[in-house]
């Protein structure tokens, strides 16, 4: 699969000579700060993973990107694809261990923030350098990828804003700082497919979901988790480019309008996909209906029946149907 705008190319304005100056005086000023305050106070504070809002935007995020790389997470409750990727976020700003910190932005409660960004679908991720913001990706991802952009990300902070990140504290709660022990998985074949899927290897999280709802057939966890498994399945090897110059070529292919729908899905255009296949329903008959209608009900599931888009077209596609 390969989300939109994964990748760091072009995203660091490389010219900005006076900026990047700028940067590193403040990144070099914040570190002698740090280093003057009583031993462990400066990494107690360095909190990894955060939730902000429009009120604690500037000190959370702006402030804090000039001695760390900040990465944002753009989700919402009702969002099925930020489910799964949020937690990625979560455990690789961990593992990065205070060169990246990670906030989180409900947008259902800070709109500003959402339309400043110019975010056009969720999950969104983008980050702040020295105040600098730039888009990371949009959409669903494979931890790869993933840790492949923050690596890219972190080294760009360091050689162009000299920003090198905060020493990690232990988290708050931890007592003494030793790690805590991991709560063991409820259903070891479960935990086993989410972790194949967070790893990108949708044939095992295939195989480990349907396992799972053949002794579950109600574990509605398993049943969203094989939705998004097969999604990405389905799109990790496709030609994006290819697959959309066939969908408008050739608007009377069903195999090409779905694979579209794919794309646009993991994409982070829901309203697109959605319409796509609800206009190949309207268009056809016999088989080539039902797989369109099929592979629009598979798409709701994983985006949510609680969506309002998911709602929407369900109305839309009751009318071209009835």
């Amino acid at each position: 699969m390969q989300p939109r705008n994964m990748s760091m190319s072009g995203a660091v304005d490389l010219s900005a000579v006076k900026a990047a100056a700028e940067a590193k005086q403040k990144a070099e000023q914040a570190r002698a700060q740090r280093a003057a305050q009583p031993e462990g106070q400066g990494a107690a504070a360095a909190r990894l993973v955060i939730d902000v809002d429009e009120a604690t935007f500037e000190q959370e995020v702006l402030q804090r990107s000039a001695e760390v790389p900040v990465v944002i997470d753009f989700w919402a409750e009702w969002c099925q694809p930020c489910k799964q990727l949020s937690p990625v976020l979560e455990r690789l700003t961990q593992e990065y261990a205070g060169r990246i910190v990670l906030a989180k932005i409900d947008v259902d409660s800070n709109q500003m923030l959402f339309q400043q960004f110019g975010v056009q679908g969720i999950p969104a991720v983008f980050a702040v350098i020295a105040g600098q913001a730039l888009p990371l990706f949009q959409g669903a991802a494979p931890e790869a990828q993933i840790r492949q952009v923050l690596d890219q990300l972190i080294q760009a902070a360091e050689e162009r804003f000299g920003i090198v990140g905060v020493p990690a504290g232990p988290a708050e709660g931890d007592g003494d700082g030793a790690p805590a022990a991991p709560e063991p998985p409820s259903n070891p074949t479960l935990a086993a497919a989410h972790a194949a899927l967070d790893a990108g290897d949708m044939g095992g999280a295939i195989r480990a979901y349907e396992n799972v709802l053949a002794d579950e057939p109600a574990n509605e966890e398993a049943r969203l988790g094989l939705g998004q498994a097969r999604l990405l399945d389905r799109v990790q090897h496709a030609d994006a480019q290819q697959v959309r110059r066939t969908a408008a070529e050739r608007p009377d292919d069903v195999a090409a309008q779905l694979a579209a729908a794919d794309l646009d899905l993991v994409g982070g255009h829901v309203e697109d996909a959605f319409g796509r296949l609800v206009d190949t329903v309207r268009r056809t008959a016999g088989e080539d209906r039902d797989a369109a209608r099929v592979r629009l009900l598979e798409l709701f599931e994983v985006v949510g029946p609680e969506d309002p888009r998911v709602t929407a077209a369900r109305g839309a596609l009751a009318r071209v149907l009835f």
